[in-house]
């Protein structure tokens, strides 16, 4: 071993504003993670309030965040295996975008997008499998090739690396050189954080590097992948993070709603994203009776004694 080797002990802790100033860009493609559990919806729309356009968004499983996104104009192209409002609906934004051509998209499947995702976490250029090979296939993908397997002569698709230029992530915790700890439900939000060249991340609470030594299983991310990490208590509202708070299901009710009117949609946005400044009043905004009731849920700090 080189005695000379030295972890960098620089510290990653940056504010929201200059992580996503200084690390997307207009045209790039930008993974949101999140599989229902842990979705970075206060740092996503910093995005929003920057307005930083042209951008392709992609994920497997894909809900409200990028019917936000794409409701805000700032998105060009998307690449998903599902988008829709889990649980209640549709993604009327995604629909109405697509309907008057505003937006380009890639229709892969929930499996054969993570795939693209791990091709890409691990510099391959592609991963042989027998899916999408028979049924209709999207136009949108038609470029994908086949091969030929050089063991068994059967042929295979080659499913396409995907490397997103930026991924934007929230976890539960983090010390301040970017170590990520996470648990519950990931989906493919490590994958696709590992896919990307550069990784942000926003988590519950900044912690000691010796509380991350404790558990280092929970270790997802190491600190050199990581360009930059944002404190932001509440984050994922109003998705939920295990041991912090509860899915707000009546949020999510309540965006079918909304976002079937683009008045109503533009007032929304205006409302939650754009008039928001702090991650403090879009607490506030949230309510201290729901937050109360959401820490209290199944998956909220109730669990941790459990």
């Amino acid at each position: 071993m080189d005695n000379n080797f030295k972890i960098s002990k620089k510290t990653k802790i940056v504010s929201l504003e200059s992580a996503i100033t200084d690390n997307i860009k207009p045209g790039n493609i930008v993974f949101l993670g999140g599989f229902g559990h842990a979705i970075p919806f206060y740092s996503s729309h910093e995005i929003i309030r920057q307005n930083i356009k042209d951008l392709t968004i992609c994920r497997s499983g894909a809900d409200i965040l990028f019917d936000q996104m794409i409701a805000s104009g700032i998105v060009s192209k998307v690449i998903f295996g599902y988008i829709g409002n889990p649980g209640v609906g549709l993604s009327h934004s995604f629909r109405k975008a697509v309907k008057d051509h505003k937006i380009l998209l890639e229709e892969w499947t929930n499996y054969s997008l993570i795939l693209r995702l791990h091709a890409g976490r691990m510099g391959l250029p592609f991963i042989p499998s027998k899916i999408l090979q028979i049924g209709d296939m999207p136009d949108n993908i038609k470029y994908m090739k086949t091969i030929k397997c050089p063991y068994t002569d059967i042929d295979m698709s080659a499913i396409p690396a995907l490397v997103p230029d930026v991924a934007v992530i929230h976890a539960q915790q983090a010390d301040e050189f970017g170590n990520i700890q996470m648990w519950g439900v990931d989906g493919d939000t490590i994958e696709g954080a590992l896919a990307s060249n550069k990784i942000i991340v926003s988590v519950e609470r900044i912690v000691d590097n010796s509380e991350i030594k404790k558990f280092p299983d929970r270790t997802v991310i190491p600190a050199h992948r990581v360009s930059a990490v944002v404190e932001l208590p509440w984050g994922a509202y109003p998705s939920y993070v295990t041991d912090f708070y509860s899915r707000d299901d009546k949020h999510y009710i309540e965006y079918d709603k909304i976002s079937r009117e683009p008045d109503l949609l533009n007032d929304y946005i205006d409302e939650w994203i754009r008039n928001i400044q702090s991650i403090e009043e879009y607490i506030k905004l949230i309510g201290k009776k729901n937050l109360k009731e959401l820490q209290n849920g199944m998956c909220g700090l109730k669990s941790n004694d459990e």
